[in-house]
């Protein structure tokens, strides 16, 4: 199946901007693909604000999210891949969802039973939770 991060990630997006409030994206900086400015990192990871007011063209497709913001004062071009999101929320209550950390599993992972459910949650698939 596709991963429903994405998706999610779109939805809350919307929903914290509805609500008034400022979206804000965690990311794992040194996921392969990332795209962020030098130097604004911490522990690799970085928060990035992605209010409609603070950035420009602003796209969340399945496979990443782009978009033109400024650090610094000096514009740059951003991409993370949708995997590297770890977390959207809003800026103002906390509210949003936290994923883990997304790897490929291992050879003979099979999710369904007891055993590959353990495994799935081992080689670090996706679980959600949710941010109060």
């Amino acid at each position: 199946m596709i991963s429903s991060r994405p998706y999610l990630v779109r939805a809350l997006y919307e929903w914290i901007v509805d609500n008034g409030c400022t979206p804000h994206l965690l990311v794992d900086a040194e996921y392969p693909g990332v795209q962020v400015p030098d130097g604004f990192a911490t522990e690799g990871q970085i928060v990035l604000n992605v209010s409609p007011s603070a950035v420009r063209a602003l796209e969340m497709k399945n496979e990443a999210v782009s978009f033109e913001g400024r650090f610094g004062g000096v514009s740059h071009s951003l991409h993370i891949p949708s995997s590297a999101v770890m977390a959207i929320y809003a800026r103002e209550n906390g509210q949003g969802m936290v994923f883990e950390t997304e790897t490929s599993p291992p050879p003979g992972d099979h999710p369904g039973g007891a055993e590959g459910e353990g495994a799935s949650k081992a080689a670090g698939r996706p679980s959600l939770k949710v941010v109060k």
